[in-house]
């Protein structure tokens, strides 16, 4: 599409500016110690060995012995040393740096500022200086020192940056990419006494580590949402993406309108979304003194909380359905966000119904109807926070059951996972780095399954580990290879390195899946480090194929990942990892033009990058809840929630309870999957498709349960009675599929139950499958 283009005047003299200028790459870190410079350093030593001339100029190792190691050959373009307050700095030398006339150079803390008397007062413009003169440049970052980061940074962990760059920093990076890494590792690299020379001792709390790590997954995901945008246009695309969430909220001028946007802001906080709110306005007439009133504190809520707020032109109440459509097209909208309706359905007959009108032209868009609750609750709609259980919990005498959970937790082994967001980030690279460091510390670690992909890098990291051999068995006359989780277990390693935690076994093995092995490995005391890639978490396996058009059959429930002790993210910018496929280190290169046009898209790629970002960011913050911290950055949840989620027997099923499953892991909720069965039973293919629809409810820790039959007409009563006697406060429903005609004269099974469930939430679940995104 781009190649046959026209480039405008503008776009020609951009790329022509470009080819003179130098590549500028940030890594960007919570924290000192995250290890920034050591990758930035290692990838420089890669740089090399290519051929491509580099150095190094005003780089700190602090004498940490991993990043010392990684100096290799690599030349060094002396320093400006100069002191203040009795401690030392180093400015870039931008004369030798200009004589010397490298390729590329690396340097440390992109924040930092320079000695009074040097040429520009900040390093950021002298970098910029240097991309002007063409030599391209690799710097280190963290993310409290990017303005508007540090005053979120201060205000949540008292923190506070030394010295700053705008906010806009990343914008003029060709490439970004995040270090990410866990409190127990940065801990752990303290303890050894590897992080001298940092000065602020309140960063090294656990709480403010985790702050910090979130803070940085969402700086870069939303960095990677813009550039999605950005490709996403180029290509034509309209619609979601599918990595990210964007929450509309449609009110009136009405005092109800601030419940509409204060739940708007809670459901866009918790989905670490971004916040919309429109409303509709004759414009052709003056307003009232009562709805002017509401318009200014309307306005002035949204920009407190941070949204942003449209008035769409009013023409008649038929019309709204379409004009609410178009906005949410053009802006991407995964989820609107509205109040129910009070209407009869004679009222709705008669006038329209905007709600039916906009669960039958919607595509790829889901509704969410917020509870009619202000008669027993009032209009407050934000909640209170859970009251901590630790002070009633003190004196409770622990149940035979409850103690024997606990002392298996004891015994069990330590957990940790490398995700990442496609094949060849790196994670068993760094899987394999982390098991050698642990034997160099005389723990005993061994390889229980390695998938080196006959990547070299990968093989090379291998060293001194040993590998327990593989089980060997026949299958179908043919000779397979597969972990071999008895011997591990008889050997007794202290540790024990497992990749590809998403695989199935072959038929007829102990567990049919690699996970399973996984966790007998850990209830025998040994702790395991593993692998994964975000598309294989069961809850995410819809957004995946939405984004990617690929159904992935290989999926691990997303309680593994929540067991976990730690959970470390690897990233790479999708134009590297391109470039690694090009170069032959991700498949075979017979493999390489099929990969890159169909999984390796760069708009797959990039959603999919968001999409890994958003998830572990969701998992730092609800690690730090589990932690009873005080605030969090996706806001609060409700002091009791229940979900209740509807299904049939249909194959969009799964994804019903899969959204149900992430509603209820966000708001801390039990939920239930409800199926009600046909009058005279179920045949023997609906009792298998139940037990299909039983089997990913209870993986992915829900109760499944099947309601007596029923006349078809009473199938709303029955549900509706059902999530009463639970007393759930949400629904999960499926968008109809009844025509115009059909939800006119029939009033569908979803038209009935929202009638019938006004005083509780309703989210109605965007059907894929019939409104294929663009």
């Amino acid at each position: 599409m781009e190649s046959f283009k026209r480039k405008t005047p503008e776009e020609l003299l951009q790329s022509i500016s470009k080819l003179h200028r130098g590549t500028l790459k940030i890594y960007i870190g919570p924290v000192s110690g995250s290890g920034k410079t050591y990758h930035m350093l290692r990838e420089g030593n890669t740089l090399r060995q290519q051929g491509i001339d580099v150095v190094i100029c005003a780089v700190s190792t602090l004498q940490r012995p991993e990043t010392v190691e990684q100096l290799g050959d690599l030349e060094r373009v002396p320093s400006i040393h100069w002191a203040k307050d009795g401690e030392k700095r180093k400015d870039l030398n931008l004369d030798a740096l200009l004589e010397r006339n490298p390729e590329v150079v690396l340097v440390d803390g992109l924040a930092h500022r320079n000695c009074p008397d040097a040429r520009f007062p900040t390093r950021l413009e002298d970098i910029k200086f240097l991309l002007s003169k063409g030599i391209s440049v690799i710097t280190t970052v963290n993310v409290y020192e990017l303005e508007g980061y540090t005053e979120i940074a201060q205000k949540m962990t008292g923190i506070a940056a030394e010295c700053t760059v705008p906010a806009d920093t990343l914008e003029l990076a060709d490439e970004v990419r995040l270090i990410d890494v866990t409190p127990e590792t940065v801990l752990n690299r303290l303890a050894e006494g590897h992080l001298k020379g940092n000065k602020d001792a309140s960063v090294f709390k656990r709480g403010n580590l985790g702050v910090l790590r979130e803070l940085a997954l969402r700086l870069v995901a939303e960095d990677v949402n813009a550039s999605l945008t950005e490709h996403r246009e180029e290509m034509g695309l309209v619609g979601p993406s599918g990595a990210a969430e964007r929450i509309l909220v449609t009110a009136q001028y009405h005092w109800n309108g601030s419940i509409y946007v204060r739940r708007g802001q809670q459901i866009a906080k918790r989905l670490n979304g971004d916040l919309l709110v429109v409303t509709f306005r004759n414009f052709r007439a003056s307003m009232s003194k009562e709805a002017a009133t509401f318009r200014r504190s309307m306005i002035k809520l949204v920009e407190k909380v941070g949204g942003r707020f449209d008035e769409l032109p009013f023409q008649s109440r038929r019309k709204i359905p379409r004009t609410l459509v178009r906005f949410a097209e053009q802006n991407q909208v995964t989820r609107m966000v509205m109040g129910h309706s009070k209407h009869t359905r004679w009222q709705e007959l008669w006038q329209g119904s905007i709600v039916n009108e906009l669960l039958r032209i919607t595509r790829g868009v889901d509704l969410f109807l917020v509870a009619d609750s202000a008669e027993n609750e009032g209009e407050r709609v934000l909640p209170a926070r859970m009251a901590s259980t630790n002070e009633q919990q003190k004196y409770r005498r622990l149940s035979n059951e409850e103690v024997e959970e606990k002392i298996g937790r004891i015994k069990r082994g330590t957990f940790k996972v490398y995700i990442g967001a496609a094949p060849g980030v790196g994670k068993t690279y760094m899987m394999l780095r982390d098991g050698n460091d642990h034997l160099k510390k005389g723990i005993d670690v061994q390889i229980g399954l390695l998938e080196t992909h006959n990547r070299k890098e990968t093989f090379d990291q291998v060293g001194q580990l040993p590998i327990i051999p593989r089980l060997r068995t026949v299958y179908q006359g043919v000779n397979l290879e597969e972990m071999d989780t008895e011997a591990i277990i008889r050997t007794r390693p202290e540790v024990v390195l497992v990749d590809e935690l998403a695989h199935t076994n072959v038929p007829g093995s102990k567990n049919k899946k690699r996970y399973e092995d996984v966790l007998e490995i850990l209830d025998a005391g040994i702790s395991v480090i593993t692998t994964v890639n975000v598309q294989h978490l069961e809850s995410l396996n819809d957004a995946v194929e939405q984004i990617t058009g690929i159904r992935v059959r290989e999926t691990v429930p997303d309680s593994i990942l929540q067991m976990a002790d730690e959970v470390q993210l690897i990233d790479v910018a999708p134009e590297a990892l391109q470039h690694r496929m090009r170069e032959g280190k991700i498949y075979a290169m017979a493999k390489v033009d099929q990969a890159l046009s169909h999984f390796f898209k760069t708009g797959n790629l990039i959603a999919l990058r968001e999409l890994a970002l958003r998830e572990i960011a969701d998992d730092v913050d609800e690690r730090l809840e589990s932690f009873e911290r005080k605030s969090s950055l996706r806001g609060p949840w409700r002091r009791k929630e229940v979900i209740f989620v509807c299904v049939n027997s249909a194959p969009y099923a799964e994804r019903l309870i899969r959204r149900g499953f992430r509603t209820a892991y966000r708001l801390k909720a039990s939920w239930y999957v409800n199926y009600v069965a046909p009058h005279g039973g179920c045949s023997p293919e609906l009792e298998k498709r139940l037990s299909e629809l039983e089997r990913l409810t209870v993986r992915l820790g829900g109760k499944f349960i099947v309601h007596e039959g029923t006349h078809p007409k009473q199938l709303a009563q029955v549900l509706a009675a059902k999530a009463g006697e639970v007393e759930a406060t949400q629904l999960v429903i499926g968008q109809p599929k009844l025509s115009w005609w059909e939800s006119l004269w029939q009033s569908s099974f979803v038209n009935r139950l929202i009638r019938l469930s006004r005083h509780m939430d309703i989210l109605i679940v965007a059907d894929y499958d019939r409104h294929k995104t663009l």
